[in-house]
């Protein structure tokens, strides 16, 4: 089975069995369809459709994080190149013996990343030793755009890990891949999608932290706050009135508060299920385990 390329909190590969008992009928039964993801993350769930029996006729991702997107696109079109760079790495960082001579290492690397100066394969290939080498595989920015997270405590972390790219590779080989907001993903289909093919979003936005310890939501400059998710519904309601399918994951507000129904007010309209996923974002080990999601459909 594919995997992503990426550690990515709030990734989905332990939700791909729940959202896929959740498809609508046209892809079960194997139909044409476009598969649209305008929050692509590790693109979990849109490298499992890609890699299935019947996978879609055309695939849109899209992410406001250019970063991530432009590692997209070079494991799409250069993954040999980005592999060389990182069995480069790899030997560079296993020479180094312990947390403490590896910093400067470390350091330097997360520099050359917030520069943005070099070129497209050496940043993804930075993209990609950071989220391995630093800490919990954290994706986390400022306000000026700079990657703040620092160094993880893992003893011989891998950056090499070729299967997984090429397959990636091969699979992103005819996938649209853009960066923007995503509304923007609605304007790029409607060019797209000539033959009037059925289309199945899936969103997986920022999820609204339940505290304020788990707000991990900085993974782009701007972050996504309650007026976000309620402009996002707004989306959602338009791609109903435009008859497309869609099926929207996040958090349950009501885990550490029974009273607040966030989610289940807003989308009172739709379909909500709660789901149950392991946390492990949390710094207290008392504070891991499973926990209930939502995911939200409009069919």
């Amino acid at each position: 089975m594919a995997k992503p390329f990426i550690k990515w909190v709030g990734g989905k590969t332990q939700l791909i069995t729940e959202i896929s008992q959740r498809l609508p009928s046209y892809i079960q039964e194997g139909l044409p369809y476009i598969y649209v993801e305008p929050f692509s993350g590790s693109a979990a769930f849109a490298l499992h459709l890609l890699d299935s029996e019947n996978p879609p006729s055309a695939v849109i991702l899209n992410d406001i994080n250019i970063d991530l997107i432009n590692l997209y696109r070079v494991v799409k079109s250069n993954p040999h190149e980005l592999l060389e760079f990182l069995k480069n790495i790899q030997i560079e960082y296993d020479a180094l013996e312990g947390k403490e001579a590896k910093q400067p290492y470390y350091y330097a690397k997360r520099e050359a990343f917030n520069l943005r100066n070099t070129d497209d394969v050496e940043h993804a290939g930075l993209f990609i030793f950071l989220n391995r080498a630093g800490f919990n595989g954290l994706y986390r920015v400022n306000r000026k755009n700079e990657f703040n997270v620092p160094i993880g405590s893992y003893k011989k972390p891998n950056f090499v890990f070729e299967e997984t790219i090429l397959k990636a590779s091969k699979l992103l080989s005819n996938v649209e891949i853009y960066t923007g907001n995503y509304n923007d993903t609605l304007h790029h289909l409607e060019k797209f999608n000539r033959q009037k093919l059925a289309v199945f979003f899936y969103l997986d936005p920022p999820y609204k932290p339940l505290s304020d310890s788990s707000s991990f939501t900085s993974y782009a400059k701007d972050s996504f706050d309650d007026e976000d998710q309620v402009e996002l519904k707004s989306f959602c309601d338009l791609l109903n009135e435009r008859n497309y399918q869609w099926l929207l994951s996040n958090s349950d507000t009501t885990n550490l508060d029974s009273t607040n129904r966030f989610f289940d007010e807003l989308y009172s309209n739709y379909t909500i299920d709660r789901v149950k996923a392991s946390r492990s974002i949390n710094s207290k080990g008392s504070k891991r385990g499973q926990i209930n999601e939502l995911l939200i459909r409009n069919y």
